[in-house]
């Protein structure tokens, strides 16, 4: 059901946001460079789960549309952070609107205290699935380490 879920609510979103010119995949960059304020590139693809290469290419053609900039990090300048321009910031208002739309197209029915103990469930579930994955990973870090 959380796929299924999740599935329709992305398609909605993507239905409704289709009029700004954006692909569902700059979106989500758009979305996560102005939260994570002037994230990395490393950074982006980690948050987004696909590959480097993918996440470059992706900001490259954001840049060129004017949504993002690269900009050198303070210490490390091969290191790039993506810098939301005025326009992304602006374009932000409106995804954010999108998606309150979307939200309560999705839980209309649903009152209040449904509502709380939705959120409250998938808070938990993210924490425990967060601590799971980080479990995972200082294992496979120790394992390499050993090797």
């Amino acid at each position: 059901m959380i796929h299924d879920a999740g599935r329709l609510l992305r398609k909605s979103f993507e239905l409704r946001s289709q009029e700004h010119g954006l692909s569902s995949a700059q979106w989500r960059l758009l979305v996560r460079v102005v939260r994570e304020e002037n994230p990395t590139q490393a950074r982006l693809a980690e948050l987004m789960e696909i590959e480097p290469i993918s996440v470059s290419r992706l900001i490259d053609r954001m840049e060129q549309g004017g949504w993002v900039k690269r900009c050198a990090h303070e210490s490390d300048r091969r290191i790039k952070r993506v810098v939301p321009t005025d326009k992304s910031l602006e374009m932000y208002s409106t995804i954010k609107k999108v998606a309150g739309d979307v939200f309560e197209v999705a839980l209309a029915g649903v009152d209040e205290d449904q509502r709380q103990a939705l959120m409250s469930g998938l808070v938990t579930m993210v924490d425990n699935l967060s601590a799971d994955d980080m479990a995972a990973t200082q294992i496979h870090t120790e394992k390499q380490a050993s090797s």
